[in-house]
């Protein structure tokens, strides 16, 4: 492995960690850091870092931005299925799969409407 790769690596995994512990003091402050758009915004710069390409950058922004959409469908998902005495693992399981079809359903509609992701 490169030495540029193991660096993002470590930074990505030092985010997701820290996210993690702070959840353990505050779920609320946890909850506002792990809302900000941060996979997105880590994945973008490492693609300026990497490729300087602001086409590129603009497409996968302008991509994540209409994949948002389905993808909070599985904090509803989770939510209902714990609450319904769900085992968590099962409810992840579900949630996911649940979201997955929701993204190809929702990528159907948004494709009918000529947006094309």
């Amino acid at each position: 492995m490169n030495t540029q790769f193991l660096i993002k690596m470590l930074i990505t995994s030092l985010i997701i960690v820290c996210a993690t512990e702070l959840s353990k003091r505050s779920s609320y402050i946890a909850a506002v850091l792990i809302s900000l758009p941060t996979m997105s915004i880590i994945s973008l710069s490492w693609l300026y870092v990497e490729t300087k390409d602001i086409a590129q950058i603009t497409k996968l922004s302008n991509e994540i931005l209409w994949l948002v959409v389905p993808s909070l469908l599985f904090f509803v998902f989770l939510s209902r299925l714990l609450n319904s005495g769900f085992n968590y693992w099962l409810a992840l399981a579900a949630s996911s799969g649940g979201t997955a079809a929701a993204y190809y359903f929702y990528t159907l509609v948004l494709r009918r409407f000529g947006i094309g992701v």
